[in-house]
């Protein structure tokens, strides 16, 4: 099984490129052409976000490395323990709606410092998997079509994150206990 899926994954992307060419060029479409004029459009739309992404890179920064994170975890330390939620996985709930790659490197970080298979490992993959990163999506995506209120969609992303959050927990305490 395991080798199928290594050949499976192995082809995938090269079969999937190599398609695309071949239904191309039977549509008599100008591949190449068509191509560079993605990539164009591609590059003026990270033209367009680059400023949103830095103003979000600089917000996660600095709320790590002023230590207003570490305040935060002390004050909710109570309610956590209460809660039976380990206080371990609430930077990666904070960071989940602002940033993939930041929730990412936490979410690892947690894998490897208590395994994949600890409750706060499972946790950790639990919610990085019902959760998305809303902020960077309306910050990103948003800047980028020129909608200027995202409002609704704030709060929709942000319950919808909260709900992804809770009912994580609540499932992997029901399933892991």
């Amino acid at each position: 099984m395991y080798q199928w899926v290594s050949l499976v994954s192995l082809w995938a992307i090269p079969v999937m490129i190599s398609f695309i060419l071949v239904y191309g060029w039977q549509k008599k479409v100008p591949v190449y052409e068509t191509f560079i004029e993605g990539a164009k459009g591609g590059l003026g739309t990270t033209i367009k976000i680059l400023p949103h992404l830095i103003a979000m890179m600089v917000a996660i920064t600095l709320f790590r490395e002023s230590g207003a994170l570490d305040l935060l975890l002390q004050i909710l330390e109570p309610l956590l323990r209460a809660l039976h939620i380990p206080k371990e996985i609430v930077p990666l709930a904070l960071l989940r709606p602002l940033s993939g790659t930041g929730s990412l490197a936490i979410a690892t970080d947690l894998i490897a410092q208590y395994g994949p298979d600890s409750l706060i490992g499972r946790l950790a993959s639990t919610i990085q998997g019902s959760t998305d990163t809303t902020l960077y999506v309306l910050t990103v995506y948003f800047g980028a079509v020129g909608i200027r209120n995202g409002a609704y969609a704030l709060k929709v992303g942000l319950w919808s994150d909260l709900a992804g959050i809770v009912f994580s927990v609540i499932v992997v305490y029901l399933i892991f206990g």
